[in-house]
């Protein structure tokens, strides 16, 4: 066993780089929000600090989730992009995201993308995670692109439930100026 490490127990490594709540959000934002700077990332709706998110942002490129580079439309930025190591992990996340909705009281606008993740299921996952390869690592679909993306997909969807609870919600009459 690695010093480095509590055990080689797989689930115990996983949770060494998964194992604090804002790890795997990082890696969500990335993948389902396609935020990929450090000012994207703060916008996180959980509202995360920026010194906790330098250091997880630290982590994952440590850990070869991520890779950072200069941004080469600004050259004060720096992109993050997702390694092969952390696209393996949509399967993951679209069964957690299946568990908190069926455990959890879960909103409806936030829990629409993965309701659709997991009604589309495996054949969904692999198009998913092949149009991350194209964007992140380069590699070009084998079938060619699809439009609309899956995050294109499932961003519409989430639009649309958010519009329809907007149009749901009564009127609140305009405050009086005073």
């Amino acid at each position: 066993m690695d010093d480095a490490h509590r055990s080689g127990c797989p689930i115990n490594l996983s949770l060494e780089i998964f194992g604090d709540k804002w790890s795997l959000l990082v890696i969500r934002d990335i993948i389902f929000g396609n935020r990929r700077h450090f000012r994207e990332l703060m916008r996180s709706e959980e509202g995360i600090s920026s010194n906790i998110l330098a250091d997880r942002l630290k982590m994952l490129v440590e850990m070869g989730m991520l890779t950072k580079s200069d941004d080469p439309s600004h050259k004060q930025k720096a992109l993050y992009s997702l390694t092969e190591m952390a696209i393996s992990t949509l399967p993951i996340l679209a069964n957690l995201a299946a568990w908190g909705r069926r455990w959890l009281p879960v909103s409806e606008e936030l829990s629409i993308r993965a309701q659709l993740i997991e009604e589309g299921g495996p054949e969904l996952w692999e198009r998913f995670m092949a149009e991350l390869r194209e964007e992140h690592l380069g590699i070009p679909l084998a079938d060619g692109p699809h439009s609309p993306t899956v995050r294109e997909t499932l961003q519409a969807a989430y639009l649309e439930v958010v519009a329809r609870r907007a149009a749901a919600e009564p009127a609140t009459p305009a405050r009086k100026a005073s």
